[in-house]
């Protein structure tokens, strides 16, 4: 776990003509979002509008102005953990003192606050799709690890830009593609799978402050309705019914099935529709000592009170005053693992020897280890996918110098 008295947060305000000044001596008040509901990061402060080298505060931090929040660990990591400009500004004047309070967004705001027309022929890919959207609105794209799906063909009329992305995705995920989230990044969209993080926190009751379990029937769907186009009287017949858990009552969801688009396949993505929200959600959230660089999307390892297993953040809400963090956390799917019983976190064992990985991924980079006693600090059930290395161990003793992820059977 990060060792919060060594976490550092710095903020910087970029001027007009480029150049960086570093505004941390005047805040007073930081903290910075990613909604669960919502694809822009939020960052909020307060500062004192005291006098600098170019005069108050106020006047070098201006609306439309970037702010960016690095963040250093004194190890591993030194970098940019959030951004936004300035959408609000408020300086408040007193008979004492002055200050000055700012709204920030980063750049997918644009497409969360604008609307547009988009026509897609049939046979549109996914990214193809994204791409042109994100290029009309001068928004960069980073990563594209995001799905590929072909799409019937699609009209949509005044409606936001971020929820045509959203669209997309969901459409994709419908036609097998991986689920995955939309973010911005140093100011570059990524498009990138849920659980892309490489390393894997974990959190218990020893390193966590709160952590709340409930159930919530809220978004699900019990039934889906397939309906053919419109015909020229506005009318559309239902082509076919799927059900699904019906013992919470029914709640009940449209899928049009594309003009191009075959019965069977719109049979699919309603069957998709029942798959992911058919089910009672269980929510979780976790309030933490603040890791400044874990984001929404991130995957997680929860190991405290009712619940146990792999959990994506679907929100990130970071409160840089107080050093804590609070996840809005959602079950990863087919992430749970049996250890059979013959180990469990805190076992002290005898590593063999061999390599030992940074992550649990298969491609992961290894280094050779030592034999010797170490520590299971993390079982299977906190490796991605399973994991093609496990096990993380951390040596017990100088005989060995083992502190990453192993694979099953190096030790005994």
């Amino acid at each position: 776990m990060v060792d919060i008295s060594q976490v550092k947060y710095s903020v910087s305000v970029i001027g007009d003509d480029g150049t960086q000044y570093n505004i941390k001596n005047y805040i007073q008040g930081l903290g910075w979002e990613e909604s669960s509901k919502e694809i822009s990061m939020r960052l909020t402060f307060k500062a004192r509008n005291d006098d600098t080298s170019k005069g108050q505060l106020s006047s070098l931090v201006k609306l439309g102005s970037l702010i960016v929040v690095t963040a250093s660990d004194g190890g591993s990591f030194n970098g940019e953990v959030a951004r936004g400009y300035a959408e609000k500004w408020n300086p408040q004047d007193r008979s004492s003192a002055s200050d000055l309070s700012c709204i920030c967004y980063d750049e997918m705001y644009r497409l969360q606050r604008s609307q547009d027309n988009l026509y897609l022929p049939d046979g549109t890919g996914t990214k193809s799709a994204i791409q042109k959207l994100l290029d009309e609105w001068e928004v960069p794209i980073g990563e594209y690890k995001g799905p590929n799906a072909t799409h019937g063909k699609l009209t949509l009329k005044n409606k936001y830009l971020s929820d045509i992305i959203l669209e997309l995705l969901d459409d994709a995920v419908k036609k097998g593609g991986e689920k995955c989230i939309i973010r911005a990044t140093k100011g570059k969209a990524d498009i990138v799978p849920y659980g892309g993080n490489d390393s894997v926190y974990v959190f218990k009751l020893d390193n966590t402050l709160i952590v709340s379990n409930s159930l919530s029937t809220e978004d699900l769907v019990t039934k889906v309705k397939v309906v053919g186009q419109e015909n020229k009287s506005g009318q559309s017949s239902v082509e076919a019914t799927l059900t699904g858990l019906t013992e919470y009552g029914t709640r009940q969801r449209i899928y049009r099935r594309g003009s191009d688009e075959k019965l069977a396949d719109a049979k699919s993505a309603a069957q998709a529709i029942l798959d992911e929200n058919g089910k009672v959600v269980e929510e979780v959230s976790v309030n933490a000592p603040d890791i400044p660089w874990l984001r929404k999307g991130h995957l997680v390892c929860l190991k405290a009170g009712t619940s146990h297993g792999m959990y994506y953040a679907r929100g990130v809400v970071h409160n840089a005053d107080s050093m804590t963090m609070t996840l809005d956390l959602l079950k990863a799917p087919d992430e749970d693992s049996d250890s059979g019983g013959k180990h469990a976190v805190g076992d002290i064992v005898n590593f063999h020897g061999g390599m030992h990985y940074v992550s649990s991924y298969a491609d992961a980079k290894g280094y050779k280890a030592t034999a010797g006693k170490a520590k299971i600090t993390k079982d299977p059930s906190c490796s991605k996918n399973g994991g093609a290395h496990p096990w993380h161990l951390i040596h017990a003793d100088s005989s060995s110098n083992v502190y990453g992820w192993v694979d099953e059977g190096t030790f005994d």
